[in-house]
C-alpha cells in the first residue's frame, strides 16, 4: 500500500529538523563547498556533520561529488534554497506577531 502524500510529507519535513542539516542547506545555497568548508562554518565535530550529511545524501537533497580527496556537496536542486527562503518568510511574520504581541501586552502593563 503506498505511502499517503501527508505521511510522505511529514516524513521530509522530520528529515529537515535537524539544526546542522539546515546550516548545511543554508550555506549550500551560494553554490558547491568542500566539506572542509562546511566543518568550519558549522563547527561541530566531524562525524557528527558526516551523519547528517549522509541523510541529506539518501534523501536526494544534496549531491556530492568527489575529485581526489575532496568531497564538494551541492543542493540537488534550486526548490530547497526556494523551501528556505519561504521558511525565513514564515519565520520573520511569526517573529514580527509576537513581537506586536509584546508590545501590546507592555502597553497594557504601563496603563494600569
Amino acid at each position: 500500500m503506498p505511502v499517503p502524500l501527508y505521511e510522505a510529507k511529514a516524513e521530509f519535513f522530520r528529515m529537515l529538523g535537524h539544526p546542522v542539516r539546515i546550516r548545511v542547506l543554508e550555506l549550500l545555497q551560494d553554490g558547491p563547498k568542500p566539506v572542509r568548508e562546511l566543518l568550519a562554518a558549522i563547527e561541530v565535530e566531524p562525524s557528527s556533520l558526516s551523519q547528517q550529511l549522509a541523510v541529506l545524501r539518501r534523501s536526494g537533497i544534496v549531491t556530492a561529488t568527489r575529485t581526489g580527496s575532496t568531497v564538494m556537496y551541492e543542493l540537488a536542486g534550486g526548490d530547497v534554497a526556494e523551501l528556505l527562503a519561504a521558511a525565513r518568510r514564515i519565520l520573520a511574520n511569526l517573529l514580527s506577531g509576537r513581537q506586536g504581541l509584546l508590545e501590546e501586552l507592555r502597553e497594557t502593563e504601563a496603563s494600569r
